[in-house]
């Protein structure tokens, strides 16, 4: 009988098994999601400097979707039966086709900033979606995405998508389906577990490499360093690592909780822009990046009141 006072013992297992829980994976998987999809938005703007939106987007799934997906079958994990190859596909399509590829190509016309303000209704799609199901936000987190969307708007302002109107479209349209996509998948019997992130990548690459070359889209023959840095950026970190997170917090949290990553990215994006691309920052920038932040605040502690 082993001793629990021994190092190596039954407290290692304890230990591991305390970093595993919900409650620590939670907050990790929030903080991946904030940093790392706010960084994206840039990272495709410089992608874009070499590769065309649809199949920029479909390279990035397929060469994140492969490599996890043979990674995974490698370690024993089961394959997706038919019925969680067709839910990760409607999933993929609606997430990554969509959420993503409309995103690649909006960010054609409009800022990188702007993109992830714009993107930033996603939420408020969310929750319209969830009760379809029944699933009403409470009032504390219909208080901290109405916030949330406040400080959106005053990010936007005097920066607004006029005059791109396609843009504009294309950027709630993906809104709206990632959002959808996240609510509808829920209820499915998904793959489990980071099959399910590989799946999901296969299927919506399928899907968007078929919309670029079928739209006359061409990969470049000598794309720029920085563009395909950019491009495995987001196939590692953007694809596999965020995706993963997003996933288990959607599965483990409230609708509005796995769907708050979308208030802290447009601060995120704009402070990376400033950093990196010397874009500037005006007083609505920062007032509305506190608003957003504090909507965030709002739905987190409406979930731990929950909870407890």
């Amino acid at each position: 009988m082993s001793d629990p006072s021994m190092p190596g013992t039954a407290t290692m297992p304890t230990t591991q098994a305390r970093w595993l829980e919900p409650r620590v994976l939670i907050p990790l998987s929030l903080l991946t999601l904030y940093l790392v999809w706010g960084s994206t938005y840039l990272g495709i703007r410089f992608a874009l400097e070499s590769y065309p939106p649809f199949l920029l987007a479909g390279v990035r799934f397929v060469g994140a979707g492969v490599a996890m997906y043979a990674f995974l079958r490698w370690r024993g994990h089961a394959a997706p039966t038919r019925l969680q190859w067709r839910n990760a596909a409607i999933t993929g399509v609606l997430l990554l086709g969509f959420g993503n590829g409309l995103v690649c190509f909006a960010e054609e016309r409009v800022s990188s900033g702007i993109a992830a303000v714009a993107v930033s209704s996603m939420p408020l799609f969310a929750a319209a979606f969830g009760g379809l199901y029944r699933q009403w936000p409470t009032r504390r987190e219909t208080l901290g995405l109405l916030v949330g969307f406040v400080g959106v708007v005053v990010l936007n302002l005097g920066s607004g998508l006029s005059g791109e109107t396609l843009g504009a479209i294309a950027l709630l349209t993906a809104a709206a389906c990632w959002a959808f996509g996240s609510v509808w998948s829920r209820r499915q019997d998904m793959p489990a577990g980071p099959m399910n992130t590989a799946a999901q990548m296969l299927c919506a690459s399928v899907a968007l490499l078929g919309v670029g070359f079928a739209s006359g889209e061409t990969l470049p023959a000598e794309p720029t360093t920085r563009a395909t840095l950019a491009l495995v950026y987001l196939a590692v970190f953007g694809s596999i690592v965020a995706f993963s997170a997003y996933l288990y917090v959607l599965k483990h949290a409230r609708p509005a909780v796995a769907t708050s990553y979308a208030y802290v990215n447009p601060p995120v994006a704009v402070l990376l822009g400033v950093l990196l691309v010397g874009e500037t920052v005006g007083p609505y920038d920062l007032a509305g990046m506190a608003i957003i932040l504090v909507g965030v605040a709002v739905i987190t502690l409406a979930r731990t009141r929950r909870a407890g």
